[in-house]
């Protein structure tokens, strides 16, 4: 049976959730969690990364100083290269728990009208009439 202790949802009201509020910001992006998700797979170079992902190098370069200044990503210098990796094998867990539960909800964060990805409705004024 999972233990409760410590878990962000045991956490009494008023509790500091500021460190998971970043935890969590330094994933909510497309670009940073895509360079995430390539790490699990093993260390990249940021030219690995740009090759892999199209985009630009300023704009990989910033998102993993980003998720290495939050600790999420380490690199490894050889010679006039980096190979960057993921610093703990925790978050590894972390993204099996979020597609887990993107399973279990059948997705329906995507459809949140706040958050959501489904942007199919009609727009008025360039805004989504729900």
């Amino acid at each position: 049976m999972n233990s409760m202790e410590g878990c962000l949802a045991s956490s009494p009201p008023g509790a500091n959730l500021d460190p998971a509020v970043a935890l969590f910001h330094s994933l909510s992006d497309a670009t940073r969690l895509a360079i995430v998700q390539r790490l699990a797979g093993g260390e990249a170079r940021v030219a690995d990364l740009i090759a892999e992902l199209g985009l630009a190098q300023s704009t990989v370069s910033a998102h993993v100083a980003c998720l290495r200044d939050c600790g999420l990503v380490v690199g490894r210098p050889q010679g006039r290269q980096v190979f960057y990796s993921l610093a703990r094998p925790e978050l590894m867990d972390l993204l099996a728990s979020a597609e887990t539960l993107l399973a279990a909800t059948g997705n329906a964060v995507a459809l949140c009208p706040t958050y959501g990805t489904d942007t199919t409705g009609d727009t008025e004024n360039g805004e989504v009439v729900r």
